[in-house]
């Protein structure tokens, strides 16, 4: 075992895990901390917690008791994985978890690395950019949960950890991995507890990787598991990713994220495929509406897999939430999208295509889904992924991940 990672919701682990496979590492993907059982022998285990936002408290429970399971199974490298846009808010959940296992590890220094610049995340001078747009004048600046109104990892970091967090500016990161280790420890013996790195480029992070590639602790993205994986891996990653190939079968796509980009999807899948919007209202008051829209979706018949979205724009969703009440609101919508999935499976749908952190994470609860075999990759940090205990396969995608043709290519087939 060379690798355990604890993923703050279920779309970023498989995120992480798509990277692994792709540069080396076989992977398993585990629906929350396992209670029991045999796994696989695999190179990298990648726990998925539903811990971006709830209270820092579970959210620090939560990970540590991840950690302790990982550590059992023989993990001596630790990676605690969040949103490539730092997903959190003053109070937590990144900073409270990254102390709280640095103290169970007995360490007190760890990275800041979220870039991803193959999706467009990038940090310049301490600052996380989506695009050319820092991050506060992001999409990110409306999300429903996590509203990310600072750009500056390391205010952001200072507001949520227990130390002071530094910088590695983009000159001394040119300068290679040997320039990166001896900043990361002069921050360490300044009394810096955190260290943000620039990051503009691929070969950026696969620097930084060799940089820290033993240390018992880091966090970041999924973009730093490119170069982690690269450096332990034994080269296979073909290999590696062969178990999660997609199976064949029908295919439905639910789609909950309301992100730019996913709107931006669905408005393009809806121009070549069956596709119905679901009604708040009616998640709400309608007992039977799971099931009727089930026999919608399987009454399609062959071709493009039709589609479910609750996606709208970012107005909508405001008077959505201020009529029903945010969490009244999404708790009715998630529900409905589970009770969907579970019906379409028992229907004999083999594959789904779901789009969106917290319906992704619910449609994998309700199908009792408790590990991943992690295949092909549809987008950058979009795998397939298959059940290790059954002929089902999902494409789980965070919601600004993929371009506006992701559905028609997530139905593809796929060539190693």
């Amino acid at each position: 075992m060379r690798l355990g990672v604890i993923a703050d919701d279920f779309t970023g682990a498989t995120d992480i895990a798509g990277f692994l496979v792709e540069n080396g590492l076989s992977t398993l993907q585990l629906a929350g901390v396992p209670s029991g059982g045999e796994l696989p022998q695999t190179d990298a285990l990648v726990v998925s917690l539903k811990s971006r936002s709830c209270s820092a408290e579970q959210a620090v429970a939560d990970s540590l008791a991840a950690l302790t399971w990982l550590r059992e199974q023989g993990c001596d490298r630790i990676y605690q994985k969040y949103c490539s846009t730092f997903d959190s808010t003053p109070l937590g959940n990144i900073g409270p978890v990254a102390d709280a296992l640095l103290a169970a590890l007995d360490h007190d220094f760890t990275l800041i690395c979220p870039a991803l610049p193959v999706n467009g995340r990038t940090v310049y001078q301490g600052n996380l950019f989506v695009g050319p747009q820092p991050l506060a004048e992001s999409g990110m600046r409306h999300h429903p949960l996590t509203p990310m109104t600072d750009s500056n990892l390391l205010r952001l970091m200072d507001a949520q950890g227990r130390g002071r967090t530094g910088l590695v500016p983009l000159n001394t990161i040119a300068a290679g991995p040997d320039a990166i280790a001896a900043a990361l420890a002069r921050l360490r013996d300044d009394g810096y507890r955190y260290a943000v790195v620039d990051t503009l480029t691929e070969q950026h992070l696969l620097d930084i990787a060799a940089a820290v590639r033993d240390w018992p602790l880091v966090t970041g993205g999924s973009g730093l598991a490119i170069g982690l994986a690269r450096q332990l891996s034994r080269g296979q990653p073909l290999a590696a990713r062969a178990a999660g190939r997609p199976v064949p079968g029908p295919c439905a796509i639910l789609s909950g994220s309301c992100s730019q980009m996913t709107n931006r999807q669905v408005a393009r899948y809806r121009t070549l495929a069956p596709s119905l919007a679901l009604s708040v209202e009616a998640c709400l008051t309608e007992p039977d509406y799971p099931a009727r829209l089930a026999d919608w979706l399987l009454s399609q018949g062959e071709g493009p897999a039709p589609l479910l979205y609750a996606t709208t724009a970012p107005e909508t969703l405001s008077e959505i939430q201020r009529q029903y009440g945010v969490q009244a609101a999404s708790e009715a919508v998630e529900a409905c999208f589970a009770a969907v999935a579970r019906l379409l499976v028992a229907a004999g749908v083999s594959r789904l295509i779901v789009a969106g952190g917290e319906t992704s994470s619910r449609v994998t609860q309700a199908l009792a889904i408790h590990a991943f075999h992690i295949g092909p990759q549809i987008a950058p940090g979009v795998p397939w992924v298959r059940a290790t205990d059954r002929p089902l396969s999902l494409a789980l995608k965070s919601g600004n991940f993929g371009d506006e043709h992701f559905f028609s290519t997530a139905q593809e087939a796929f060539h190693d």
